[in-house]
């Protein structure tokens, strides 16, 4: 998979117009572990680590000791719940830029380790319950003054982050989730962010309801994704031309002033 993002990624846009004619990787799923070769791509496509926003009910940095399989390998280390401890530790993650967002995940023991962890791997934890106090703005501000504008950025949504209620098709549900409106309101609102790869997975139709409404708002989420690549795009687009016809017409004032002398 790392191979075929790397490929995907080392396309030429259609519209390269702008500061960065690199192109844009949008996963669909399914596992979550998806998100460890698309930031190796990433990291080679863009040269160097990215931040990483990660929409989530679980942390997914966890120590793959944390959770063994019974055929221990390099292979079985390679989990939905430890790839970006891998992806940090490859050093493709860049640190205290990224932020969990939605969580309220149960911890593998009786301790702080997980915590611990999560925080040498530069994360932000950002509680489901934080909603109440800071509401959707307040979480906005608080992603935006973590990472930057600037700053190349992988976004990650899990579709647990939503709770089970609205959300139940997915392998591993947390009550006391967020609502789809909510996401939708704050994913719109971090349209600033530069935002090079994404993903929405952990959706598992075989749970959903009869509505599919699992299905449907990973869709939308989705949809939201393309349209602030696009918003953002054609800000970059229009400042740029602005700049150039400043150029211009500056360049003509010389001229002017050259004739008159």
């Amino acid at each position: 998979m790392s191979e075929a993002f790397l490929e995907l990624g080392s396309r030429t846009p259609a519209l390269s117009e702008g500061d960065n004619p690199k192109p844009k990787l949008l996963t669909l799923g399914g596992d979550h572990s998806v998100a460890l070769p698309a930031l190796r791509a990433l990291n080679k496509i863009y040269g160097g680590p990215i931040a990483v926003l990660h929409f989530d009910a679980h942390l997914d940095t966890w120590h793959p000791a944390k959770y063994p399989s019974a055929w221990e390998s390099a292979q079985s280390d390679f989990t939905h719940g430890s790839m970006f401890w891998i992806a940090s530790n490859e050093g493709l993650i860049l640190n205290c830029s990224s932020a969990h967002a939605g969580l309220r995940t149960r911890l593998s023991g009786d301790g702080w380790d997980d915590f611990i962890d999560d925080e040498r791997q530069g994360f932000l934890r950002i509680l489901s319950d934080d909603i109440d106090e800071l509401g959707t703005k307040g979480i906005i501000d608080v992603i935006l003054e973590r990472i930057g504008l600037e700053t190349p950025t992988y976004l990650s949504i899990d579709i647990d982050v939503i709770d089970p209620g609205l959300c139940p098709g997915t392998g591993t549900p947390e009550p006391g989730g967020w609502t789809s409106r909510e996401l939708i309101k704050i994913i719109r609102g971090l349209e600033a962010l530069n935002v090079i790869g994404a993903d929405i997975v952990e959706v598992a139709p075989a749970y959903d309801g009869t509505g599919e409404q699992t299905a449907l708002t990973a869709a939308q989420l989705g949809f939201e994704i393309l349209t602030s690549w696009v918003g953002r795009g054609m800000k970059q687009v229009n400042q740029n031309r602005d700049e150039k016809a400043e150029t211009v017409t500056k360049v003509g004032n010389l001229g002017s002033k050259k004739d008159e002398l």
